[in-house]
């Protein structure tokens, strides 16, 4: 809920009418003044309020309300003071810290926020609107369950309060009981059928549940109610996007933009239209925005540094940089590549990455040093994000870094599964069919489920002429794996020693001693693609931006080819084509070309 759209309290009338006669005139402004502000009259609300102020400069209610127009006109640090000066004159006023608890989430000062809205409960114990507003905030800071206790309390002191149900909604959607969460938004619609945020949290709840049809109609409610609605405009969009109606999507973005030019979450879900259709420059640019979508108090932060943040404009000759990853595991394997284009620019390069990530990438040329994200840093001049570097280069389809092998795995581990495998009798080729259970992309689309393909349905790989290898880490695939292989499934016998790759240098020399890797889209798939190794990437219908559109190719990685799912949630398709060009590959294995598919 952003602050123009937050609850407010107002004084009532007989508060007002309590004034004494003598200010008789200052009451008469002030009940003129509230009556324009419940209608949204604020420039006109404001100037009275001021007026009131002239006369009587610690008039509490001008003060308060004056802080509550600039609230909701995006001011919330001019907010705080007004309301501050308010509360210095009546230190038990309820909805004045009601107010100010508003003006301190506009500034996503959450606990503070926190404390104003228990101020004014422990005033008035039945503050339905402190209450719902207190839920918003451990919402936001991740305390599920106090925030399901504050709305309850809500609807105790009344049931038909339509933000205690639409604030209920958002957290059971958070807690992933969609059909309570739908509940709650539709009773929250039937008390305020001009709610566009609820519309719009419902197709929300909608679009997770895989109902991108449904979801579109409740945007299109939203916007008949509220046309100006931003979230609508952008959800919309990203419902349109999985849809891959993408020229409605950039309408939609495009709009978002238009309404709110600093709108960080819109300017990112358009990158990746723009860089579905291979307009690299205007998309890099976009995609910056992704650091400053709001994720609120309980996310993760993103690196920053004292030192400035290199984007291509300061000289880098004798100067050390620090790439950092600050995204999955996959990004970092494919924008890692532009380390030695620094090097190139006589830049002393070194690296923060993941741990799991640190022996592979020691062996990439251009890298002086390599550090784990929990390892104190050496002294650095400049530093940029590892998936900025694209945007730093100004990166075109045409210029696109694409030198294979980049990464390469250790000798010695190298050595150790050479040996461990054994002589090659048949074919080798790796499986990878789940990506990890994670949260959802930065990009705000929901892609766990896209990218896990039921392992029987590769049962239609089976062939007495290869050898498949599991490279699949994480659960719940291990155990379904384990599971099918103890139950004598009738797919391809899966050699699985994924117990004894502790990182990734252990999985990319296992992957130095197989001829070809499918995989869907994971951080395995990038691996064996930097490495040049043969890799056939199954993609989900509605696919991530870096694998463009419509084509079988990748301009970042030579040696690998794509299968796209032909409409939503279909992988027989993509398995049946997988399994002619894997007949094709196997009677070729053993012509200087092998590992490339004759179709795709």
């Amino acid at each position: 809920m952003g602050l123009r759209h937050a609850i407010f309290a107002y004084p009532g009338h007989e508060a007002i009418a309590g004034v004494k006669a003598a200010k008789h005139d200052l009451a008469e402004r002030l009940q003129q003044a509230v009556e324009s502000h419940r209608r949204g009259h604020l420039t006109y609300a404001q100037a009275l309020y001021e007026k009131i102020l002239k006369v009587q400069p610690r008039h509490f209610d001008a003060l308060h309300l004056l802080g509550v127009v600039a609230a909701q006109r995006d001011d919330p640090a001019r907010a705080l003071h007004l309301i501050g000066r308010a509360l210095e004159i009546d230190p038990n006023n309820p909805d004045a810290f009601c107010n100010q608890g508003s003006a301190f989430r506009g500034l996503d000062q959450w606990e503070a926020a926190l404390s104003s809205y228990d101020r004014a409960i422990a005033i008035r114990p039945d503050y339905v609107e402190a209450h719902c507003c207190r839920s918003i905030v451990l919402r936001k800071l991740g305390r599920w369950y106090e925030a399901l206790q504050s709305c309850e309390r809500a609807l105790e002191i009344n049931p038909d309060y339509a933000a205690a149900h639409l604030s209920r909604g958002k957290i059971f959607k958070e807690l992933q009981q969609y059909d309570v969460a739908l509940a709650s938004y539709d009773r929250a619609i039937t008390l305020d059928p001009n709610c566009a945020e609820a519309h719009t949290d419902r197709a929300i709840a909608l679009r997770d549940l895989g109902e991108p049809a449904s979801a579109l109609i409740s945007l299109e409610r939203a916007l008949t109610v509220n046309a100006g609605y931003v979230h609508a405009h952008l959800n919309r969009g990203n419902v349109l996007l999985d849809l891959h109606r993408l020229d409605e999507a950039l309408v939609s973005f495009t709009r978002a933009i238009a309404l709110k030019s600093d709108f960080a979450e819109a300017r990112a879900n358009r990158a990746s239209i723009l860089l579905l259709r291979g307009n690299l420059t205007q998309g890099f640019s976009d995609y910056e925005w992704r650091w400053k979508v709001p994720h609120g108090a309980a996310a993760p932060q993103q690196p920053t540094f004292s030192q400035p943040l290199w984007l291509g404009k300061q000289p880098l000759p004798g100067k050390t940089i620090l790439l950092v990853a600050a995204q999955g595991l996959g990004d970092t394997l494919q924008f890692c590549r532009y380390a030695l284009l620094l090097a190139d620019s006589h830049a002393n390069v070194i690296l923060r990455v993941p741990r799991s990530l640190v022996a592979l990438l020691a062996t990439l040329e251009g890298v002086a040093a390599v550090y784990a994200d929990d390892e104190p840093l050496p002294s650095f001049d400049l530093w940029c994000r590892i998936t900025s570097l694209p945007l730093a280069f100004q990166t075109t389809l045409s210029t696109i870094p694409a030198p294979v092998p980049y990464l390469r795995s250790s000798a010695v581990k190298a050595a150790h599964w050479r040996q461990k495998l054994g002589e090659r009798c048949k074919a080798r080729v790796g499986l990878v069919w789940s990506g990890l259970n994670r949260p959802k992309e930065q990009e705000g689309r929901s892609v766990l489920n896209h990218r896990i393909i039921p392992l029987m349905k590769l049962a239609a790989l089976k062939r007495h002429d290869v050898e498949f290898y599991s490279l699949q880490k994480g659960q719940p695939a291990e155990s379904q794996l384990a599971e099918l292989l103890a139950a004598r499934w009738d797919g391809p016998n899966l050699i699985d020693f994924s117990t004894e790759l502790h990182d990734f240098s252990d999985t990319a020399a296992m992957i130095e001693q197989l001829d070809l890797v499918i995989s869907v889209d994971t951080s395995t798939a990038h691996l064996a693609a930097a490495m040049g190794k043969p890799v056939w990437i199954l993609l989900c219908f509605d696919s991530c931006w870096r694998w463009l559109m419509e084509r079988s190719d990748s301009p970042w990685y030579p040696t690998a080819t794509l299968y796209r799912q032909e409409c939503p949630g279909n992988w027989d398709g993509v398995v049946e084509r997988v399994r002619q060009d894997l007949d094709v590959w196997v009677s070729n294995i053993g012509k200087p070309r092998h590992g490339l598919p004759i179709s795709s």
